[in-house]
């Protein structure tokens, strides 16, 4: 006796609401730390602007081609960035900052792809918003190429979908198998073809039960 098992993969993430902040359940670092107040988290504390020196901002030194770089914990499709800009002075400084958004750690995550450029000045206290059409990554950088400058950054906001994807699984099992032999069977071939290190939460979904298609092959008959 054999059955046939159609399965289906899903990684939703942890959410699809395109309004959530995507960036406030994730890790920052910096390419240096002006001091102890300005580290990296900063930027994703949810807070865009709070009165003082640049409080509750992130800050690098005065280094050539900063950067900051902000990693997901998975893969996304990023809709839209949002950069608050510091309130108190030197606004010019976040002019040139460009958004990469990828895969890659190569060259600390600046070499991927690039989706917007901040040409033009930022008020101070101000924010401005850049459509990213849906580029697919797990870490959002921002980079100072080739300018020697602080790099800071007093709120930065992600907001884009979850990475899903479907996949029919076909399978041929002798029928004396258990329904969670056949879940761990599946998982662990799916997730071992496909590769799949990015994927936080796999879901199995069955379209029709294992037990309940069971169909008997028949012997060839010989001559």
């Amino acid at each position: 006796y054999l059955f046939f098992a159609t399965g289906v993969f899903s990684n939703q993430g942890s959410s699809e609401n395109l309004e959530e902040n995507l960036a406030l359940k994730g890790k920052a670092v910096q390419s240096s730390t002006y001091g102890a107040r300005w580290g990296a988290g900063n930027a994703i504390d949810g807070t865009r602007y709070a009165p003082g020196e640049a409080t509750s901002c992130s800050m690098t030194l005065a280094q050539l081609s900063s950067w900051w770089r902000l990693d997901l914990l998975d893969y996304y499709y990023i809709n839209r960035v949002t950069i608050t800009n510091r309130a108190d002075h030197n606004p010019e400084r976040m002019t040139g900052v460009e958004i990469r958004i990828g895969n890659s750690l190569e060259n600390n995550g600046n070499d991927n792809p690039r989706c917007a450029v901040v040409s033009s000045p930022v008020p101070l206290g101000g924010n401005v918003s850049f459509s990213c059409g849906g580029m697919g990554g797990r870490y959002v950088n921002m980079f100072l190429p080739k300018i020697q400058n602080f790099l800071t950054l007093c709120e930065v906001e992600v907001y884009g979908t979850a990475y899903r994807k479907n996949i029919f699984l076909r399978m041929e099992l002798a029928s004396s198998v258990d329904a969670a032999a056949v879940n761990n069977t599946f998982l662990h071939q799916l997730k071992s073809a496909l590769g799949l290190s990015l994927v936080s939460d796999v879901k199995l979904f069955w379209t029709r039960l294992p037990y309940q298609e069971v169909t008997h092959k028949e012997k060839e008959p010989t001559r």
